[in-house]
């Protein structure tokens, strides 16, 4: 296995713990369809998951403390959660 870069790594790594912290909102988490997490991360790396569509973020970033996941972001970060051998919650 060819390893990780640097930015990737931060970059996948990111999506990650974005998905492992998700949380929902007025809903009991296993019948929710929409997921949020705290956006504590790099801006960099969270401008470039928003670039891909992986996240959402609202109308004005800079005042936001959130984003959403996307469908295709769940997707990705489940194929990460593979990749580095991390267990999805059960």
């Amino acid at each position: 296995m060819e390893p990780t870069k640097a930015k990737q790594a931060m970059k996948e790594l990111t999506m990650v713990l974005m998905y492992l912290s998700r949380f929902c909102e007025g809903r009991k988490f296993s019948e929710a369809t929409e997921f949020y997490a705290w956006k504590g991360y790099d801006f960099d790396v969270l401008n470039g998951l928003w670039d891909e569509d992986y996240i959402r973020q609202d109308g004005h970033p800079s005042r936001s403390k959130k984003v959403s996941l996307t469908d295709s972001g769940l997707e990705y970060a489940r194929k990460l959660l593979e990749k580095y051998g991390i267990s999805d919650w059960e």
